[in-house]
């Protein structure tokens, strides 16, 4: 009896282990899986919105939000670019990469497919011509004198196919050749009629081709978001949700915005174009003294704040007296060894020591291209209204090590109740904040000319 009790014992045992030899393993979640692979992958498209190089380095908006995750996560980042949408999506449902951040619109056909993060950004779509080359159009009924030219699968395609045959007149196409940054481009060259862009991409490309022109706006507000796979592994999604709620509310994602698009919301047509002419006019003739005393700074730089200051014109003066190229007082030029402000070798010399005199004063904790910015400020405003701003930010609970909180605070100068507590006092605080993004988007200007050989 007891060798029954037994058999059916061992049986029993040997029934469980078969059993769970069969049984299909618990399959890991997905951040699970990414942390034991120690990197994290990323599709991206490369643009220059999204995902660049910059003389070797890695790049780009999507790039530093992904970049910041990653090390949240304690692992490496392995951006996958892509130039079409479309194989980003096939890359994502084959889990060859773990999420896509590609400044992807949200769109509803899109929500039935992938599962987005929280929206890090709102944008508009536009229809885009080329000023001067015909009437602009009010709606899409009005647009019967050309042709529009989308790039295929991207959200402006899927609104398109959407209209079907409520605008009998419209004449469109999607195309796999190009992306939106080239369409806009071949708008920008007459090469085609119209297309539709992305508000945030329309900005960059407008400092370099000022005369793409908005005919009215497509959709509004549109949510930018991240998107993931669909299925029932919540891990990574709730990573993601959590990662985005921490650099809202801790103000990184609006500074890494600030440090990427700050500078290119206030579009002028007139200033781009005039500075677009000027650099085909009137830059070769310095640009060799640019070069030579640039020093430790970047010549395009340099050259971004001569145009500034004095629209590269050597014999400037301003009603307050200062000088030449560099725009220099008369006891900052001494100081720098420039016997003739008016001697355009000599001033471009002077400004360049200058500027490095302001950046080797700023605090060296910070880092750039914030250190760039408060610099460029100081030139133009003095270093010590900039540290009264920079006193100001802290008092009022802002980090005074980051541009972007001082830069609220700098116009505050002007107000009595504000400068009366001051070391420096009043001082036109407005000035130095369109002076740095001036700057930064003459600056920009410079770096795409010269990296396309137009310089």
């Amino acid at each position: 009896m007891n060798f029954i009790l037994l058999a059916r014992k061992v049986l029993i045992l040997l029934g469980l282990m078969l059993l769970s030899a069969c049984s299909p393993q618990q399959k890991p979640d997905q951040l699970t899986v990414v942390k034991e692979r120690q990197v994290l992958r990323v599709g991206t498209l490369m643009n220059p919105t999204s995902y660049y190089f910059d003389h070797d380095r890695e790049q780009g908006f999507e790039y530093d939000l992904a970049k910041r995750f990653a090390a949240r996560m304690g692992v490496e980042l392995q951006m996958v670019p892509r130039f079409d949408v479309n194989d980003l999506f096939t890359l994502l449902r084959r889990g060859d990469v773990d999420l896509v951040a590609a400044g992807l619109d949200r769109t509803a056909s899109r929500d039935t497919l992938y599962r987005f993060g929280p929206p890090y950004d709102i944008i508009s779509q536009k229809l885009v011509f080329k000023q001067g080359s015909r009437q602009r159009p009010r709606d899409l009924e009005q647009v019967t004198d050309g042709e529009i030219v989308v790039v295929a699968g991207s959200s402006h395609h899927e609104y398109l196919k959407s209209l079907g045959d409520s605008v009998p007149t419209l004449n469109w196409r999607a195309t796999r050749d190009h992306d939106a940054v080239e369409l806009l481009r071949m708008v920008a060259r007459d090469e085609i009629d119209y297309t539709i862009a992305d508000s945030n991409q329309l900005e960059v490309q407008r400092r370099a081709y000022p005369g793409l022109s908005i005919a009215f706006t497509v959709k509004q507000e549109q949510p930018v978001a991240w998107a993931l796979s669909a299925g029932t592994d919540d891990s990574l999604y709730s990573a993601v949700i959590q990662y985005f709620g921490e650099i809202r509310s801790s103000g990184r994602l609006a500074y890494i915005k600030e440090q990427h698009f700050g500078h290119v919301k206030q579009f002028n047509y007139v200033t781009t174009s005039l500075f677009i002419e000027a650099v085909k006019s009137d830059l070769p003739q310095y640009i060799d003294m640019f070069k030579e005393h640039a020093g430790t700074l970047d010549w395009r730089l340099l050259a971004a704040i001569s145009y500034q200051e004095s629209l590269w014109n050597p014999r400037a003066v301003s009603p307050t007296g200062v000088r030449g190229m560099m725009m220099l007082t008369l006891p900052t030029a001494k100081a720098m060894g420039v016997k003739s402000r008016l001697n355009a070798e000599q001033s471009i010399r002077g400004g360049a020591r200058y500027l490095e005199r302001m950046l080797r004063r700023v605090p060296a904790r910070i880092p750039e291209p914030d250190r760039t910015w408060f610099a460029l400020a100081a030139y133009n405003i003095g270093f010590g209204h900039l540290e009264d701003a920079r006193v100001l930010t802290e008092v009022q609970g802002g980090n005074p090590d980051r541009w972007l909180d001082v830069k609220q605070r700098l116009p505050l100068l002007r107000k009595k109740e504000f400068y009366r507590q001051t070391k420096f006092g009043f001082a036109r605080g407005d000035e130095p904040v369109t002076y740095v993004g001036n700057i930064r988007r003459f600056y920009d200007t410079l770096k795409w000319l010269d990296e396309q050989g137009r310089l």
